[in-house]
């Protein structure tokens, strides 16, 4: 199931390419990271029982659907892939995930249009972040996603330079594998001497941008949730190394004020390898098996975030 067929969606403004992975019934659909694209998901398809399809969507402004405008942001995307789980739900609530980015577009949607999901997988995402008063918001980018926005305004000179570029890649290179490499070969464009990523930067900034300032917004989506949900979250964070993307203490705060909500730490990844690397496997089996999740005897707490005063959490 890791070769996807590609096919196309029809979104307000343009049409979107979709990954689609299998050819079962049982429908899900995921939405990927801030620089990625929907073959992100390869691994974790390869690893889903016969009976299910994934269709993963590539972002606005990324992968196929480069050519796609904007406006970008959370609640774009997030109705983007409300029209995905109509088109390809058949009228049946779907299965949906998100990683990084992807996980807070996938819980906005969930939080919208509850009635079309029948379960959420946030993977390392969908946390509200918080970042200092008075911050440069493009600074804050340049410096918490490093090597994943300086690519994108840089000319490789051919496909080779592209892929060993990911190779040295800190959070990378020790788990480097064929799924990781198709993800890489999938993101590029342009003519020999001049090869490139195909993730637009400024869908990226604005996306970004838009993630740093939605704290309170994604706050109000947790606490308005009602999809049986489960976040993975990773130890250690975008250069495989710490601080996490999810700090145990936000996690734990969360988990605390959100009935539906469950979350599982996966010991041993990074923010890239717990989608792409050998824990794949465990994203896959806790997609089509979720948990029994008995939230409605869980105590509820009024969903407002820790450290409103001006903890920082950086994307």
């Amino acid at each position: 199931m890791n070769e996807p067929t590609e096919g196309e969606l029809s979104v307000a403004g343009g049409t979107l390419r979709v990954l689609r992975f299998g050819g079962g019934p049982l429908t899900a659909i995921a939405a990927h990271g801030i620089t990625a694209s929907g073959m992100s998901f390869r691994a974790v398809a390869r690893h889903l029982p016969a009976e299910w399809s994934m269709y993963a969507l590539d972002l606005r402004g990324r992968g196929g659907s480069a050519a796609v405008p904007g406006p970008y942001g959370i609640d774009r995307h997030a109705a983007d892939v409300c029209r995905a789980a109509e088109e390809f739900g058949h009228g049946r609530p779907v299965a949906l995930t998100g990683q990084s980015l992807g996980a807070y577009v996938a819980l906005r949607a969930a939080a919208d249009r509850p009635g079309l999901f029948d379960r959420l997988l946030l993977v390392d995402g969908g946390l509200p972040l918080r970042v200092p008063e008075g911050a440069d918001v493009d600074t804050l980018l340049d410096h918490t996603l490093g090597p994943a926005i300086a690519r994108l305004g840089r000319t490789y000179s051919d496909d080779r330079a592209y892929v060993e570029f990911f190779r040295t890649h800190p959070a990378l290179r020790a788990d480097w594998n064929e799924d990781i490499e198709a993800y890489v070969r999938y993101d590029l464009t342009g003519a020999q001497g001049t090869r490139r990523s195909r993730a637009r930067e400024d869908a990226v900034r604005q996306d970004g941008r838009d993630l740093l300032g939605s704290a309170d917004t994604v706050s109000g989506d947790l606490g308005r949730l009602d999809v049986p949900t489960l976040l993975l979250h990773a130890p250690l964070g975008l250069l495989g190394q710490e601080p996490p993307m999810l700090p145990s203490e936000l996690v734990d705060h969360w988990a605390g004020h959100v009935p539906c909500l469950e979350t599982e730490l996966i010991e041993g990844s990074n923010h890239y390898t717990i989608l792409m690397g050998r824990y794949a496997k465990t994203v896959a089996e806790r997609l089509v098996s979720p948990r029994q999740m008995q939230y409605e005897n869980r105590p509820r707490k009024h969903p407002q975030g820790p450290g409103r005063g001006g903890a920082s959490f950086a994307p």
